[in-house]
C-alpha cells in the first residue's frame, strides 16, 4: 500500500517492524470493516496521540470524504454539504468530567479501565499506547478489552513491555527514549491512518 511505501522511503528503520506495522493496519481495516469501533488510550504526548488518531479518523484527513447521496438523504444541503464520512473513534482521554471524578473517588491507575468496560464490545479494537510498553493505567485498559473480547493494538517502544504480552498485534518502534519512541509512533500512526481513509473513502 502507498502509504507503507512511502513511510518506510521515509523512515527506513521501521522496516524492519514491517509485517507488525501491516498486521495491525489489517486488524483496524477489519474492525471498522464489520462496523465496530476504534477506542485509544495513553498518557502525556501518548494522549495526545490517541486524540491525534481519533481527529485523522472522524473526519477528512488526506482525502475529502463527501457524503454519498444516499447519506444525504434526510439532510438539509448546507449541512449535508459540511459533514464528511467518518470512522467511528473514541479517545478515551476525552472524557474530563468522568475521568477527573473517577480518579478522585475510585483509582486512576483504572480509569481507562473504567471507560473500556463502559463503551467496548466484543469486535472493537483497543489501540492502546504507551512508549515503556508498562504504563499501569494503558494495561489494564488491555486487561478489560480481553475480558470483553476485543481486539488490542499496541503502540509501543524499548522491548514492548507488559503491554506487549496482553496484545494481538503490537508495534515496537525501535527506540528507547520517550521522545524518541514518540517521534516514531507519529508516522506510524499516520501511516496507519492514511491506509485507513484509502480503504473506506478512496
Amino acid at each position: 500500500m502507498q502509504s507503507f511505501d512511502t513511510l518506510f522511503v521515509h523512515h527506513p528503520r521501521l522496516r524492519e517492524i514491517a509485517p507488525e506495522i501491516l498486521s495491525s493496519y489489517r486488524c483496524l481495516e477489519a474492525t471498522f470493516a464489520s462496523g465496530h469501533r476504534l477506542l485509544t488510550c495513553g498518557n502525556g504526548g501518548s494522549a495526545a496521540d490517541a486524540d491525534h488518531i481519533a481527529g485523522e479518523l472522524l473526519k477528512g484527513f488526506i482525502l475529502p470524504r463527501r457524503l454519498t447521496p444516499a447519506e444525504r438523504t434526510g439532510l438539509p444541503a448546507d449541512i449535508a454539504d459540511n459533514l464528511q464520512r467518518a470512522l467511528p473513534v473514541i479517545p478515551l482521554s476525552g472524557f474530563p468530567s468522568l475521568n477527573t471524578a473517577y480518579c478522585n473517588d475510585c483509582s486512576a491507575t483504572h480509569v481507562f479501565a473504567q471507560l473500556v468496560w463502559a463503551l467496548g464490545s466484543p469486535g472493537d479494537t483497543l489501540l492502546a499506547i504507551t512508549t515503556s510498553g508498562n504504563s499501569a493505567n494503558v494495561c489494564a485498559a488491555a486487561e478489560v478489552a480481553r475480558a470483553k473480547g476485543m481486539t488490542i493494538v499496541a503502540l509501543t517502544g524499548r522491548d514492548g513491555g507488559k503491554i506487549a504480552r496482553l496484545a494481538d498485534h503490537t508495534i515496537i518502534v525501535p527506540e528507547q527514549e520517550t521522545y524518541r519512541i514518540q517521534e516514531l509512533h507519529l508516522p506510524v500512526f499516520h501511516a496507519l491512518c492514511i491506509a485507513l481513509e484509502q480503504r473506506f473513502f478512496g
